[in-house]
């Protein structure tokens, strides 16, 4: 749009007017230049931008009051649910056989020792008869023991053979325990070895037991599957407490530590921060911080996506900020302008704006936590804030950045 000089009825100069909102900024290019109402003309952040109401309300302007920030959420990032190691196992076979039944399956809640399915196996038979074969073994070998000793009582034998039968009493003792290790490995419970020991039945059908409660995550086995020895059945997690993990940019770790705080804002649920990485991931240049989650563990399951927020402390002490010491303020990202590496915000001031140099501590969804010399009875330029720049670097006579 060309703006040309006009004339009012009395024929004098009349400076042009902005036709639609739009042409602000070519309308504060066409001004003269605009008075400086501070004394250091070499500072521009001290220069006020004089405006009339007229002008204000042509460039759109809109005022909002910053509102003070204890704390800053960072932008909303993917994060991963996850079981705790500690509360994950995997139900293997303890030996090989064929699957007979399988008593629960996949999102069943289950307590510990619950049996999850029966196996059939041919080798338990064996090592329940090796079981059997030592007890018998050892038997002989307490009554030889006990002979011998009698015998050397009454002078009949040497000491020697006593000894000698104590030796094998003990080897054979020795592996009566090791086939009863078997046994318990192989998933018999103490009272089922006992049983054994006195009824001397062999069985093929073996129990599979949970070590844990929790919950069947994942079924790996159908009925009348033949498996290894090993070989996995199910999976069981206790899902509370569960880990939200994140794999949060590098630049974006400020203030990120143990202990801090996370947000999961699609389901208002909060956790705690347990883990700040060392690596950074080469597929996304990330680094994982873990949270705990406690409460609200209901309403997630493991596997599932969900946005992340990182709760962090905003103006800790010791920060590096061009405004070191200064309160920190939340505002709408519209209000925040830049001049090549610095940032401003637009405070009212008596007849017009004055331009504050604030330091971004944290990038929110819609807002941003700045500290600078602000108060909470400020009055910030939330909207029409491009037109107000122009007209600030026109007057401050300094190139125009970016914004």
């Amino acid at each position: 749009m060309i703006v040309s000089p006009r004339h009012d009825r009395s024929g004098r100069y009349a400076r042009p007017r902005c036709w639609a909102a739009t042409a602000a900024v070519l309308c504060v290019s066409a001004l003269a230049p605009l008075p400086l109402a501070a004394a250091d003309a070499a500072d521009p952040a001290q220069h006020v931008v004089p405006l009339s109401a007229d002008e204000r309300a042509a460039f759109g302007i809109e005022l909002a009051a910053p509102e003070l920030a204890g704390t800053a959420l960072s932008r909303r990032y993917p994060g991963k649910v996850a079981v705790p190691n500690r509360q994950l196992r995997v139900v293997a076979a303890p030996q090989a056989g064929v699957i007979e039944a399988l008593l629960v399956a996949e999102g069943e809640r289950v307590e510990p020792g619950q049996v999850l399915a029966q196996l059939a196996s041919p080798e338990l038979v064996a090592v329940q008869s090796d079981y059997l074969e030592a007890l018998t073994r050892l038997g002989l070998a307490d009554s030889e023991l006990a002979r011998e000793q009698m015998l050397h009582r009454e002078g009949i034998t040497a000491e020697r053979r006593v000894i000698e039968a104590q030796a094998r009493r003990r080897e054979l003792a020795t592996m009566v325990d090791q086939h009863r290790q078997r046994l318990a490995l192989a998933g018999l419970e103490p009272a089922a070895i006992e049983a054994l020991a006195e009824s001397r039945r062999l069985s093929s059908t073996l129990p599979v037991r949970t070590p844990i409660g929790g919950v069947v995550l994942e079924q790996m086995v159908d009925t009348g599957e033949s498996v290894a020895a090993s070989a996995p059945l199910y999976r069981v997690g206790e899902l509370s407490p569960l880990w939200v993990e994140v794999h949060v940019p590098v630049d974006a770790l400020k203030g990120v530590q143990v202990g801090g705080r996370v947000q999961l804002p699609a389901l208002d649920v909060e956790g705690r921060i347990i883990t700040v990485g060392r690596m950074v991931h080469g597929e996304d240049q990330g680094v994982l911080v873990r949270a705990e989650v406690s409460q609200g563990t209901a309403d997630l399951r493991p596997g599932q996506f969900t946005e992340v927020q990182l709760r962090t402390g905003a103006g800790r002490e010791g920060e590096d900020t061009k405004a070191a010491g200064a309160a920190a303020w939340r505002l709408p990202r519209a209000a925040v302008v830049r001049d090549g590496g610095d940032a401003y915000v637009f405070a009212a001031a008596e007849g017009g704006f004055r331009a504050v140099p604030v330091a971004l501590l944290a990038e929110e969804d819609r807002t941003l936590v700045v500290q600078g010399d602000l108060s909470a009875a400020d009055q910030v330029a939330v909207s029409g804030v491009v037109a107000l720049k122009a007209a600030w670097l026109s007057g401050a006579g300094i190139p125009e950045g970016g914004g």
